[in-house]
């Protein structure tokens, strides 16, 4: 008979130490493997395959009387990633000094190398950091008396060349960084980002790349790119625990950047220096090891296909309305699964309140100088039902108004 967890004993460790180790939802994510590795259609086709997808969603533990919308600002996990976190730190509370520190830390290093896989690097480019946040403030703006320029692109931009124009033309004798999202949180715009990378470089100027929404959303190696620094979340679209992240350094920048946090001489040379934060959790890391093994068992593409299937559906239907503004290109080029609608003459600030308060919608304000709006962020867990009912509150609520 089989249960939803199954212990397998005990692994020998250092000193007489013992873990009792859990199989993770081992009936559900085995399924979804299955399914997915039997699969011959190609990741357009499965894209809109709902009895495939249907089994990925039962893999989340998320709150059905609500549709949350906004996976952008951090994801659920899968239960499995849930209880492996819960499971090394029911470890780790047992003798923290020794099972923590001196069991589980070193196992740290297992989660490193994975990403360095996972992202296309060696692992001694990769530190574990706990968001996206602190790996770009590792860098050096204030520091440095660094002023910041920023620089105004077209919403939504279609035109690559023009893109990197526009970074070409604002570069001038003083400037030092380049800092440039992957993915931009606002609208879920892709930018050109290894173009823009080499018209730096032969002026010898360094790029940072907020990798925030991007990574795990979308298929992409860190040779795409081809950048200098790169900072992610992975409590985003990579399902790990909340308040993890990584930080790539080019191998050679490692040495003249500066942790956030007082690190010794010796480690100079190390991407661990910016680890160096004090007491910190090991269930929270070592988790990501399941967060990636569950990207990969559907495969990166798979998932950037119905990420953009799901913006898809609801997108083109709500531009059949004369007064949707999509702020976002639908163009596969320069999206995904992220974008960013106006409803004319309606304030998306009090958008963002009527949708939760009469439909249990969650969704993002998006105020900006230029343009605003809300953003709406599905993921794999979002099931089409949930989609299209939240296309049937826009278009009653652009039939209808705001009610006071």
């Amino acid at each position: 008979m089989h249960t939803r967890r199954q212990f397998l004993g005990t692994i020998s460790m250092p000193a007489g130490a013992a873990l009792a180790v859990a199989v993770l939802d081992p009936l559900r994510i085995t399924k979804i493997k299955q399914v997915f590795a039997q699969e011959t259609k190609s990741a357009e086709e499965i894209a809109s395959d709902e009895k495939i997808w249907f089994e990925v969603q039962q893999a989340f533990t998320v709150d059905r009387s609500m549709i949350n919308l906004n996976s952008g600002g951090v994801s659920p996990s899968p239960a499995a990633v849930q209880e492996s976190m819960k499971r090394y730190l029911d470890y780790s509370n047992s003798a923290p000094v020794y099972t923590m520190w001196r069991i589980l830390e070193p196992q740290r290093e297992g989660v490193r190398k994975r990403l360095a896989r996972f992202f296309g690097c060696n692992a001694e480019e990769i530190a574990l950091t706990r968001n996206a946040s602190e790996g770009l403030e590792i860098q050096i703006e204030r520091r440095n008396g660094i002023i910041l320029k920023q620089i105004s692109l077209p919403v939504p931009a279609e035109d690559e060349n023009k893109l990197v124009s526009l970074f070409e033309e604002n570069i001038t004798p003083r400037t030092r960084i380049i800092l440039i999202c992957h993915m931009i949180f606002l609208t879920g715009q892709i930018l050109p980002v290894k173009k823009i990378v080499h018209i730096a470089r032969k002026k010898d100027i360094p790029v940072i790349v907020d990798g925030a929404h991007s990574f795990a959303h979308c298929a992409f190696f860190h040779s795409d790119l081809d950048c200098d620094y790169f900072a992610t979340s992975l409590h985003k679209w990579t399902y790990a625990p909340h308040g993890t992240g990584f930080l790539y350094v080019r191998r050679e920048k490692i040495k003249e950047l500066w942790p956030l946090m007082a690190a010794p001489k010796e480690m100079d040379n190390d991407i661990r220096k910016f680890e160096e934060i004090g007491t910190h959790p090991a269930s929270n890391y070592l988790a990501i090891a399941d967060a990636l093994t569950f990207n990969l068992g559907i495969g990166i593409e798979r998932k950037e296909k119905r990420m953009r299937f799901l913006r898809d559906r609801w997108a083109k239907r709500l531009l059949q309305h004369d007064r949707i503004r999509l702020h976002t290109s639908l163009n596969p080029k320069f999206s995904c699964g992220i974008a960013t609608v106006e409803i004319k003459d309606i304030d998306s600030g009090k958008l963002s309140e009527y949708l939760w308060k009469k439909y249990r919608i969650i969704v993002t304000p998006i105020k900006h100088p230029e343009f605003e709006g809300i953003r709406i962020s599905p993921n794999l867990f979002t099931t089409l039902e949930e989609i299209d009912r939240f296309s049937e509150a826009m278009e009653d609520i652009i039939k209808r108004g705001i009610e006071a």
